[in-house]
């Protein structure tokens, strides 16, 4: 039969397809223009509230530094007022003994030099404080105050340094084998007595008015 289909006969089929359509959607130059704008003012704005926030901090910081070096100043005027009398007591002792033989006797008997006599609490009375000053400096404290509070910071800072070098300068003296010897217990005492006032004694008037003119100074700036 002429209309028989035989199975391996497909009828071909093509599937249509439909063009695909692209809407473009057309701006002016006006509309790319605020687009841009806005882009950078969003920029300008992230940045001026960066510097504005990094600002805040850093006063902040300066501030916390400030405080802290205050209290240290405040602490150590105390301690330096109290090391001061302590050490009028410790030079009346040395010239007392420098006026008698009797206590240069007992001040050095057998060959050991009884500094507790003379300094009962030891060469210096209490330690001057420096760690809130060294923290300011390793956060570059010194360009963010006035130059004039650094100065003052300084000198006062550098004064408690050489304070501090006291004990070493008695311990050269003490320490020596010539500071032993009977004949020379009246020249070991006055170069006691002389370092006493050179490195300590006669600095700290000047070094506590320099912490209250310093707290101070530090009060304008918080």
């Amino acid at each position: 039969m002429e209309n028989q289909i035989h199975p391996n006969q497909h009828k071909s089929t093509k599937a249509t397809h439909k063009p695909v359509q692209h809407v473009f959607v057309l701006r002016d130059w006006k509309e790319y223009i605020g687009e841009s704008g806005l882009i950078i003012f969003s920029v300008l704005l992230a940045l001026i509230l960066t510097e504005f926030i990094n600002n805040q901090h850093e006063k902040s910081q300066t501030k916390e530094l400030l405080s802290n070096i205050k209290d240290e100043l405040v602490k150590n005027k105390q301690n330096e007022e109290e090391q001061y009398v302590y050490q009028q007591g410790v030079l009346r002792r040395i010239d007392s003994v420098l006026n008698s033989s009797d206590l240069q006797q007992k001040i050095l008997a057998g060959n050991e030099f009884n500094f507790k006599y003379l300094a009962p609490s030891g060469v210096v009375y209490h330690d001057l404080s420096k760690v809130a000053w060294q923290v300011g400096q390793t956060h570059n404290i010194f360009l963010k105050i006035d130059f004039k509070l650094v100065e003052r910071l300084t000198d006062i800072y550098d004064n408690q340094a050489r304070i501090d070098k006291l004990e070493d300068k008695l311990g050269n003296i003490l320490l020596s084998y010539e500071s032993r010897r009977p004949e020379n217990i009246r020249e070991t005492l006055i170069l006691i007595r002389d370092n006493y006032h050179g490195w300590a004694f006669d600095r700290a008037p000047s070094l506590i008015k320099k912490y209250d003119d310093a707290i101070k100074a530090i009060d304008k700036e918080l």
